[in-house]
């Protein structure tokens, strides 16, 4: 058997990500929020509409918005420093980019991640997570795969999810103690779960 000695091509980095129309539509719609309630003036909004329709990457988009919304609240969230949270909740969702690695600290607190609409990095992400009596809580779309790999000492899991043949994978590595991972995947409306059975049954 050969062994090829190429390394895979390295991801870009988080704000070299490609932007889509909707994530021009995204800013562009809180540029007019600001417009219509005075934080921006006529010439400002007009300069960074320009922008934000230009821009290529997710990183020139949220710069246009930075001093708008609060962080929580920014059409786009490109961040790839740990999460971590003692004795609360954190919680990200909405547009953000979940790169190939990202370190989750959680001592008696709470990590909530929404995938949904969140963009991957690579398709194959890696959640490294250090569990000290708290809880990490993912929402999947459909066609995702969550793996747990990591150590676990008097600890739950709780993974139902509907992954898709190659799709993309959520790996939780790391350490968790006395603590618990759920992943779910949305809930289907009775018109969605009667078309899957069907689909399974051709």
């Amino acid at each position: 058997m050969e062994i090829s000695g190429r390394r895979p091509p390295e991801a870009p980095s988080v704000r070299d990500l490609r932007a889509s129309d909707a994530d021009r539509e995204r800013v562009a719609a809180v540029l007019r929020e600001a417009l219509a309630d005075g934080r921006l003036t006529v010439e400002e909004h007009a300069e960074r509409t320009e922008r934000a329709y230009a821009a290529r990457t997710l990183g020139e988009l949220t710069g246009l918005t930075a001093d708008l919304v609060p962080r929580e609240s920014q059409p786009i969230l490109v961040d790839d420093r740990p999460v971590t949270v003692m004795f609360g909740r954190v919680r990200r969702e909405g547009r953000w980019v979940v790169p190939v690695r990202l370190p989750l600290l959680a001592l008696f607190g709470t990590v909530e991640l929404d995938l949904r609409e969140a963009v991957l990095q690579r398709r194959h992400v890696v959640l490294d997570a250090l569990v000290l009596g708290g809880r990490i809580r993912l929402l999947v779309p459909d066609g995702v795969r969550v793996d747990v790999t990591g150590r676990t000492v008097l600890s739950t899991r709780d993974v139902r999810t509907r992954p898709y043949g190659e799709g993309p994978t959520v790996e939780i590595g790391g350490t968790m103690i006395f603590g618990s991972v759920r992943a779910r995947a949305p809930k289907r409306s009775l018109r969605e779960r009667v078309r899957g059975r069907l689909g399974r049954r051709r």
